[in-house]
This record gives structure tokens, sequence and C-alpha cells, in this order.
């Protein structure tokens, strides 16, 4: 049984030596450069920039983007479930009804929630 987790243990293990390695070769190996006002102008294709950068989104436009992935990954898993819903009432009865039912349950306190803090209010 144990024998099965050994290849995920190795890729953690790969994963955070790889991530070490890299962060100590950057400290050793990195240089450490003299910051003036010359080298942190905007630099642009050789010309000095005529407008400033883009404007700064606001971050309710991040806010609806995770909002809306949450609730489509509650799709994803109500989909499966749909389909292989009435083979597994007739195994175990309503115990599947009443596990996606608490799914949507919690998943809809988070609306609620999200909806009084105000992350779907556009006018603020």
């Amino acid at each position: 049984m144990l024998d099965n987790y050994i290849p995920v243990l190795l890729h953690v293990v790969v994963a955070i030596g790889f991530a070490t390695v890299a962060m100590l070769a950057n400290l050793v190996l990195g240089r450490h450069g003299k910051r003036n006002p010359t080298k942190d102008t905007v630099y642009e294709c050789g010309m000095v920039p005529e407008q400033a950068g883009q404007p700064r989104f606001s971050v309710k436009f991040y806010l609806v983007a995770m909002l809306f992935i949450l609730f489509d990954i509650e799709i994803v898993f109500m989909y499966p479930w749909a389909v292989i819903f009435q083979e597994f009432v007739a195994r175990l009865g309503t115990t599947i009804l009443w596990s996606m039912l608490s799914f949507v349950l919690i998943l809809l306190f988070g609306y609620v929630y999200a909806i009084k803090k105000g992350a779907l209010d556009w006018s603020r």
C-alpha cells in the first residue's frame, strides 16, 4: 500500500529540492546591481514613452473572475454526479442526494457571504 506513495513522495522531494537549489543559485550567482534614477526610468523600444502605462484595473474584476471560477468548478462537480445519480440511488439510497445538497449548501453560504461583503456591488 505504501509503495504506491513512493513516486508521489519522490516527486515532492525533487520539486522542493529544485526550488531550493534555484533560490540558492540566485543568491550566490546573482549580481546586486546599483540602482539609479536613469536605470529606473521606463524604457520602451529606445523611445521615451509619450504617455503613462495602462490604467490600473479594479480589484473587482479579479474578484469576480475568482467567484466565476469557484462556481464554475461547482458545475464541473455536479455534472458527473447528475449523470450517475440514478445508479447510486439504487445502491446507496439517498446518501448521494444529501452529500450533494450539503455541497451546494456550503457554496450557497459562500455566495451569500460574497454578496454581503459587496463582492458583486459594482457601484462601490
